[in-house]
């Protein structure tokens, strides 16, 4: 509403005087005479509401009944979160405190295994989850007559280190320096100790990496986010030292272990002597026949005092496994299952 023509100020500003006897508005004032600017204000308020007709005083009404009641409703709720807020604040305090005191041991033993696979110069691979429960083969039944030794474990009570029966053992090769009708010798070997075990071996292709003593068991940027195939290659003792001599081939493994479970074999390699093998090749199946010889080393078996086996630590003739040989293969086939490795 506009103020009236009669309206007249009083000091800085006075309310409407109503011209009907026995409204006007006295004004409270301090001691010192002055009127205060809230009294002012609360004095307009009262003649604008006064002048209202009574619909709209009702109208009026009911508005500022809504408003507090809404203000009351937001005050009551923002309470009860506030007293929830305190109530819990003892629950966190606790946690927090349990986090600092354990936190460490937690972190080492369950986030830390989870997130090694993902960070740079990682180890190891993200676990295999979609690894069989159950092997994928079954080892041969036959007598365990003795006649065979395994490779040593890193633990003195695991007899044996053998790979996981429930993944396959994949297999690559580097051809170079291979001799004619080589990989026909290496695929025939591989068949021999995959039936002497019941493991699954299959054949990944071939590579360009060199054998090496330091080879790393897993190689992301070569081989993926899983662990290094097992590698078999043709060389020389120019690149390969150990060949010097009358050394034919080598053979050996990798072992890892997680959360307590059993070692179990991850990766390895064959090196093979190009040179003697090939002076070799009019006799085919005494190449095949070391061939064979290294990959019962790659998995898990050594050398055994008895000439009349294979594994017998010099070459006398044998051209395949013997009984105590395959005892000792059958026995490795039925490694233990490690998922998360």
């Amino acid at each position: 509403m506009h103020p009236s023509s009669d309206t007249t100020p009083s000091g800085p500003f006075s309310p409407r005087r109503d011209e009907n006897p026995g409204t006007s508005m006295h004004l409270k004032s301090s001691p010192s005479g002055r009127v205060p600017q809230w009294v002012v204000e609360e004095a307009l308020e009262q003649q604008r509401h006064a002048r209202l007709d009574p619909w709209r005083q009702r109208r009026e009404q009911r508005r500022a009944a809504r408003v507090t009641r809404k203000t009351a409703r937001r005050w009551a709720k923002a309470s009860k979160r506030r007293n929830r807020v305190w109530r819990a604040s003892p629950a966190i305090g606790i946690g927090l405190l349990a986090v600092l005191w354990f936190g460490p041991t937690i972190f080492n033993q369950y986030a830390l295994p989870a997130i090694s696979p993902y960070l740079p110069n990682a180890s190891a691979p993200p676990p295999r989850l979609t690894a069989s429960r159950d092997p994928l083969g079954v080892p041969p039944a036959v007598a365990d007559t003795g006649g065979y030794r395994f490779m040593d474990s890193p633990d003195p009570d695991q007899e044996m280190v053998a790979y996981d029966p429930c993944r396959p053992v994949r297999v690559v090769v580097r051809p170079d320096n291979a001799p004619p009708g080589g990989q026909q010798l290496i695929d025939e070997a591989i068949a021999e100790v995959s039936a002497a075990t019941g493991l699954q071996i299959v054949d990944a292709g071939t590579t360009t990496e060199a054998p090496s003593n330091r080879r790393e068991p897993y190689q992301p940027d070569r081989y993926g986010r899983q662990w290094a195939p097992v590698l078999i290659a043709w060389s020389d003792a120019a690149e390969h030292p150990d060949l010097a001599g009358d050394v034919a081939g080598l053979g050996g493994s990798t072992a890892r272990q997680v959360d307590g479970r059993p070692f179990v074999y991850v990766t390895g390699q064959v090196v093979l002597d190009a040179p003697s093998l090939t002076a070799m090749m009019e006799s085919p199946d005494h190449v095949r026949a070391v061939i064979m010889h290294e990959l019962a080393h790659v998995l898990g078996l050594t050398h055994i005092d008895d000439p009349s086996q294979l594994m017998y630590g010099d070459n006398l003739g044998l051209t395949d496994f013997a009984a105590g040989d395959r005892a000792g293969l059958a026995r490795l086939g039925a490694g233990t299952c490690v998922p998360r490795l």
